[in-house]
């Protein structure tokens, strides 16, 4: 079995594969102090949930955009699993596409194991758009390749910066409003976080796509995603966990040689 691990700025998906069928899947937050050891007691009491162990994991893949967490994710892998993970952006490890823009070193990993996964899913030119920590655009060409992007802030990211920077203004849930003219200050702050973000969505697609020159599909995924979804027709489907599925392909591209 598989044992795919996604680090991201604020949280990190440990998912099981056998084969391509995902059979666990479990979320904890980002810490580069964790240990691997620490890691590893969390991790194997909830494998024995799903009745699995140590033993059944054969394979590993590692991708993170947060290099304090590498070490210690490598060694759980290896110390607790023994098994030597393949680890995104190593030279050994090929994710079977183009980063079309003028440096590819600095694009996050995540963002191309996404593009993999989409691909993958999507084989036409398409958009994909990240509720994370950032929200981003990622341009995805027909042959699977990455043809740039836009990063804006997140939407959790947003509403904490308000509330830091307003003294007087409270900290929020992100949802849709009943209104779109506030009443009072929470409904006027959720309007501006929830439809601001949706036109940002109906604002830049279009821009995208007359720029590229081509109709694309826009899929979305990350945490927020379900919320945004039904507001709006410019996103056609969402989904999950692409960064997951592309972690499973380049993992069996690469084992597969």
């Amino acid at each position: 079995m598989l044992l795919a691990i996604d680090c991201g700025n604020s949280n990190t998906v440990f998912a099981v594969y056998n084969s391509e069928e995902q059979v666990g899947r479990w979320r904890l937050s980002t810490d580069p102090n964790r240990t691997a050891d620490e890691y590893a007691v969390w991790l194997t009491q909830l494998l024995f949930l799903k009745s699995l162990n140590v033993d059944h994991i054969t394979e590993a893949i590692i991708t993170t955009v947060v290099p304090g967490t590498r070490r210690n994710l490598s060694a759980l892998v290896q110390n607790h699993f023994s098994v030597e993970p393949l680890v995104v952006r190593d030279k050994n490890v090929d994710l079977g596409i183009r980063v079309k823009v003028d440096r590819p070193e600095q694009v996050g990993a995540d963002r191309l194991v996404t593009a993999v996964g989409a691909h993958l899913r999507y084989p036409e030119d398409v958009i994909v758009i990240d509720f994370g920590t950032g929200t981003t655009f990622d341009i995805i060409d027909s042959e699977g390749d990455w043809c740039g992007g836009i990063i804006a802030p997140g939407v959790n990211l947003s509403v904490e910066a308000l509330t830091m920077a307003g003294a007087l203004l409270p900290r929020v849930n992100v949802e849709k409003p009943d209104s779109i003219i506030g009443g009072n200050t929470v409904s006027a702050m959720q309007s501006g976080i929830f439809w601001g973000y949706v036109s940002m969505i109906e604002g830049m697609v279009p821009r995208i796509i007359k720029e590229y020159g081509r109709n694309m599909n826009v899929i979305a995924t990350g945490g927020l995603a379900p919320l945004f979804v039904n507001e709006t027709d410019i996103i056609k489907a969402v989904e999950p966990d692409l960064t997951l599925i592309g972690l499973v392909e380049i993992n069996r591209r690469n084992r597969s040689k």
